[in-house]
């Protein structure tokens, strides 16, 4: 018990921070329905780091992230500009193109790179069992002051209006959530601060209306999925990331299954009872 302590109690409070910025920053996305645009920043940033490694510099070094950080703007500032042609074409479809270029130009550099496999395993999944407190030190005060920015312009942020001011509204709003992602996928990779960033805040706005509400179940479900990952993949010796993200897509299905209940009552009860039943039966038919 003492050595599992002593293991994970950094990068549990790791997921702490990650969740305390993402589950805010997850509520906007899903109020402006762009569901994907973190991954998408994150595949950006990925990109940037990919050129970095390119070019020689070490993984989690200043260099990558400054790579990681000039890609992830100059996306933001892209995601900005597409605001104007959602009249015409779905802001979702541009990102979904976003990702996939970003995706394919990193797998197109790092086949010419040696251990470039291992490269986009890193950036993907990353390894939270590395994180030093050293690199909570860094971020920190970053997310902190990011955050009180976005609270302070949540109006803004809400109806940023037509024309350059809207445009630079929403600049600052990709740029803050990229600043956050460049930061965040150094830490625990791509694929876990899209869960960090869409989970909790989905079962937050499943479960109530108001912003704080919202904000304090996605906490509280960052938390406990971030813990329930943490000790899985000790216990089982399973990758730490990958087992994460299982663990806040498990919890997304239980409050979706218990969602029925919650809001139904008792006839929703007895509907999710049956519907087990039967699903039962039809796995030992199977």
């Amino acid at each position: 018990m003492t050595e599992a302590f002593d293991l994970l109690w950094l990068p549990f409070l790791v997921a702490l921070v990650l969740t305390g910025i993402h589950a805010y920053l997850g509520l906007q996305v899903l109020a402006r329905n762009i569901i994907f645009v973190d991954l998408a920043l994150a595949q950006i940033a990925a990109l940037g780091a990919t050129v970095a490694f390119m070019l020689g510099h070490p993984v989690s070094s200043a260099g990558s992230y400054a790579y990681s950080l000039i890609f992830a703007l100059a996306a933001a500032m892209l995601l900005a500009a597409t605001r104007n042609w959602s009249g015409r074409i779905a802001q979702e479809a541009l990102i979904g193109v976003i990702y996939v270029v970003a995706a394919a130009a990193a797998f197109m550099l790092v086949e010419k790179a040696p251990q470039g496999t291992e490269h986009i395993k890193q950036v993907l999944t990353g390894n939270i069992l590395t994180t030093g407190a050293d690199d909570l030190v860094a971020v920190v005060p970053l997310y902190i002051v990011i955050g009180l920015l976005l609270w302070a312009a949540r109006a803004r942020l809400t109806e940023p209006g037509a024309g350059w001011r809207g445009w630079l509204w929403d600049f600052f709003f990709y740029a803050s959530l990229g600043v956050v992602v460049t930061s965040s996928v150094a830490l625990a990779g791509v694929l876990l601060v899209f869960s960090f960033l869409i989970i909790p805040a989905a079962v937050g706005v499943l479960y109530a209306d108001s912003v704080g509400r919202q904000l304090a179940i996605g906490w509280a479900v960052g938390v406990a999925a971030s813990l329930a990952g943490l000790v899985l993949s000790y216990a089982w010796d399973f990758p730490t990331g990958s087992t994460m993200v299982c663990a806040f897509g498990a919890t997304l299905a239980l409050a979706g299954l218990a969602w029925p209940i919650v809001r139904g009552g008792r006839q929703k009860l007895e509907q999710v009872v049956r519907a087990v039943r039967a699903g039962v039966a039809a796995l030992f038919v199977l």
